[in-house]
């Protein structure tokens, strides 16, 4: 007897959705609770109740826009108890929905990106990947043309207060949104970046493979369409001293400086030549200047910093490039599908093993000497503490090695009224976003260390609802 279309959709999903596993799911809220988009689209989109349709509604699921707002932060996973992996059980059925040719839902989806989450074309590219489902190119660019010419022409928001002027610290992801946000309510927004193009760790340190530059170059001119002005090759605390925002008239200030200040790894030869900074790397790359790598590249490091560098080596000429993690492949933070794809590219990866010493010769890096760990008990950051293994010691030839062991702020340029955490990330009311000096907030990386683009621009669309309120008294 044959099937119908029904019964063949139904079996499908059975395969790529791990339903048995859902079964066991605790019904926490915890996916939706950790969910940035959920809180981006004010409730539109919640992780939960997706599954639970997909496991009681089995066809009717891959009719859903909400499949497609799923930002492939991973937050979700790292939180729920049974390990569901959300974001690649909806790609699943994103590809299956894609198979049969329903696109209607996409369109629904990327109208709604484009017209309430901060920076659309960014969070589609970085975030929301809608071409992994297999989407044919060309409808795909089709489709968010459409949607976003329509959103561009609308007519920005007038609002009373906006002769009171907000300053921004920094143009990266949370900075910009919330320029946006501000924008759109008709506030004058002035942005203030160190470097001499606007865009921050989106232009700096994400591979232009990932991120077209184009990409942002539209998002900034479209900012500065709405009237927001950004002034680059401003270095606050040297060249403009942080007093003079409250001389030139700004009634509050939004800090979102990044993360852009590379950890030291304190092992011996460290500082020869050819072990180099993931972020100094990334950045020459990106503003093109030539970079010998060598053969043989090792990246110390396992977090999504290592695997960009790592990819982005690869493609610079790199032979054998090889990420050193000391922890098992379960700990690390780099986001599994960013792993999954620098695998298929040719990008080795060695887990259980960490830099002992660099070896070198005049001066120039020859080789490292690694030793293996082993898994003890969870440290402060919940994963499993690495421990070296005595006497596994090892070598390995190399010629460049790329240190990607985190990033920190540098909050130097601040007030000492504005108060810091003990990790050097600036503290704020976790509710108003004010840091401990009145009228001067923060967000993003300055605040939580390195984290998802979609985390930061929620960043910015929560401090600019703070802002607003701030302003109006509230």
């Amino acid at each position: 007897m044959r099937k119908t279309q029904s019964a063949v959709v139904e079996e499908a999903l059975d395969v790529i959705a791990d339903l048995e596993k859902l079964k066991d799911c605790f019904e926490c809220g915890i996916c939706t609770a950790s969910c940035p988009v959920h809180e981006l689209l004010n409730g539109y989109y919640n992780p939960r109740v997706l599954l639970e349709k997909l496991f009681l509604e089995k066809t009717a699921i891959t009719n859903e826009d909400k499949l497609w707002l799923c930002a492939w932060c991973y937050d979700c996973y790292k939180r729920c108890p049974q390990g569901l992996k959300p974001p690649e059980i909806f790609h699943n059925v994103k590809s299956l929905a894609i198979k049969r040719e329903i696109t209607q839902p996409l369109k629904k989806a990327l109208t709604k990106i484009m017209k309430e989450i901060p920076l659309p074309l960014t969070t589609l590219h970085l975030c929301f990947h809608p071409e992994r489902a297999g989407i044919d190119k060309q409808l795909l660019e089709s489709i968010v043309k459409e949607a976003y010419e329509k959103i561009s022409s609308e007519t920005p928001e007038t609002n009373k207060h906006s002769d009171e002027k907000v300053a921004v610290i920094g143009s990266g992801p949370a900075g910009l949104a919330l320029a946006y946000e501000l924008a759109h309510k008709g506030y004058p927004v002035t942005i203030f970046e160190q470097l001499s193009e606007p865009g921050g760790m989106l232009r700096k340190c994400i591979p232009s493979f990932r991120f077209p530059r184009e990409v942002l170059d539209t998002e900034i001119n479209r900012l500065r369409e709405m009237g927001v002005e950004i002034r680059t090759n401003v270095n606050v605390g040297e060249s403009y001293e942080f007093q003079r925002f409250w001389n030139e008239g700004y009634r509050a200030i939004f800090v979102a400086a990044g993360a852009h200040k590379c950890r030291e790894l304190r092992v011996e030869g460290a500082e020869l030549e050819g072990v180099v900074h993931a972020l100094e790397f990334l950045s020459k790359v990106n503003s093109g200047e030539p970079f010998n790598l060598g053969e043989r590249v090792i990246v110390v490091g396992g977090g999504n910093v290592a695997v960009d560098a790592a990819r982005t080596a690869l493609k610079q000429g790199g032979r054998e490039v090889t990420v050193l993690y000391r922890r098992s492949r379960e700990e690390m933070p780099a986001i599994p599908w960013e792993v999954s794809e620098a695998e298929k590219e040719g990008v080795k990866f060695e887990f259980l093993a960490a830099p002992k010493r660099f070896l070198g010769e005049n001066g120039k890096l020859k080789a490292m000497e690694c030793i293996r760990t082993e898994l003890g008990e969870p440290d402060k950051s919940g994963r499993r503490k690495p421990i070296p293994i005595e006497g596994s010691e090892f070598i390995k030839e190399i010629d460049t090695a790329i240190l990607a062991i985190g990033e920190s702020p540098d909050v130097s340029f601040l007030p000492k009224e504005v108060e810091l955490n003990v990790d050097g990330t600036i503290w704020i009311n976790p509710i108003t976003m004010e840091t401990t000096m009145k009228g001067v907030f923060a967000g993003g990386d300055v605040v939580t260390g390195p984290a998802t683009v979609i985390e930061a621009i929620l960043a910015g669309k929560r401090a600019a609802n703070s802002i607003m309120k701030y302003l109006g008294g509230e």
